[in-house]
């Protein structure tokens, strides 16, 4: 049979500023537009738990940066051999060679050092991040479709080469084996790895955004849940990648996928037990949003404590009834001025 292959464009260059000679390649261009995207996110979050409104645009300045740097160096580190000789080309990253591992850990060292500038719980900010991350990641993906990379193994049987199962690479390519050697690869049909991700990633995204962004009962929740489902894929596909990067024969990827996600399965099993047996919750306990410090000499707010002018709903037994201070010593004044306390109420058992 003839394959059904969604044919790329001939180039990966997205438009050149000819005045400038800049050339902007697609992927630049969906890196961008999932940054951009992901900072909306951010600050409809922000705006919806009542954060100060520039803690979005401040935390940017901090996870971008750090994270592109990331991504830089976790790529070169497991390529050195490469840049060895013209340590200069690291610098080149308009050529290629970013891992999404490191740049996820890059942004969140970023937002580590915000958070110790802001006084503001870590876990808070990367909670903030997580929806949008992933829904970058997805956007990022089809980069790989445009600089035909993040391909799987070559498909042998032509009946499996459409799209998205598999994509079609036009230009001469490589498989990367276990010690780490190259091999020139004459087969132009690979499985789609790139769009599997893609998908997932997207998919991670909807159930974070719709489902547990408003649910959540810790901070951290969103990203430890996206960091658990996109470890699990990520687990999976990773054996499929022909450009995976390996240590002793071992995909890094892989392995830190593996290492991430039973991990954090067991914390959450873990955690889930002890808070029925402690009827509370733990690890971490929650912290309120505010809009802004409280402060000083001033009281802490108490949102979950009901309020003085909300009397109590009826019929609800953790209701508490507050009431002023000295309106209550006055009503304890009068009831009991005549009355002298017993022995049997004033003895501590």
């Amino acid at each position: 049979m003839n394959p059904v292959l969604w044919e790329r464009p001939e180039s990966s260059v997205a438009f050149e500023i000819e005045s400038l000679g800049i050339t902007v390649q697609w992927y630049a261009v969906l890196m961008a537009l999932g940054i951009v995207i992901a900072v909306v996110l951010g600050c409809i979050e922000v705006k919806r738990r009542k954060l100060h409104p520039d803690t979005m645009y401040d935390l940017v300045f901090f996870t971008v940066p750090l994270g592109l740097i990331g991504a830089r160096l976790y790529y070169v580190a497991f390529n050195f051999a490469q840049y060895a000789a013209d340590p200069l080309s690291i610098l080149y990253i308009w050529e290629g060679g970013l891992a999404i591992y490191g740049a996820i850990i890059g942004g969140l060292l970023g937002a580590l050092i915000y958070s110790r500038i802001k006084n503001v719980r870590f876990l808070k900010l990367a909670d903030l991040i997580a929806p949008g991350l992933v829904l970058a990641q997805a956007i990022g993906r089809w980069g790989n479709f445009f600089n035909q990379e993040a391909f799987g193994p070559a498909v042998e049987n032509l009946d499996h080469a459409w799209f998205p199962l598999a994509v079609k690479i036009d230009v001469q390519h490589y498989l990367t084996l276990a010690d780490g050697s190259k091999v020139l690869c004459t087969n132009p049909y690979h499985y789609a790895t790139f769009f599997y991700e893609s998908m997932w990633c997207l998919g991670i995204f909807l159930f974070l955004w719709f489902f547990l962004r408003k649910r959540r009962k810790h901070d951290g929740d969103l990203f430890f849940m996206y960091a658990m489902l996109y470890a699990f894929e990520r687990m999976i596909v990773e054996g499929l990648r022909s450009d995976s990067l390996y240590l002793f024969g071992i995909r890094i990827s892989q392995l830190l996928s593996a290492v991430i996600f039973f991990g954090l399965l067991a914390f959450f099993i873990v955690r889930a037990v002890k808070e029925k047996q402690l009827g509370r919750l733990i690890l971490p306990s929650p912290m309120p949003d505010f809009a802004e410090p409280v402060p000083d000499g001033a009281p802490e707010p108490q949102p979950d404590a009901v309020r003085a002018d909300e009397p109590a709903e009826d019929g609800d037994p953790d209701a508490t009834e507050v009431v002023d201070d000295e309106t209550a010593n006055d009503g304890c004044n009068d009831d009991n001025a005549d009355t002298e306390p017993t022995q049997e109420g004033t003895d501590e058992e």
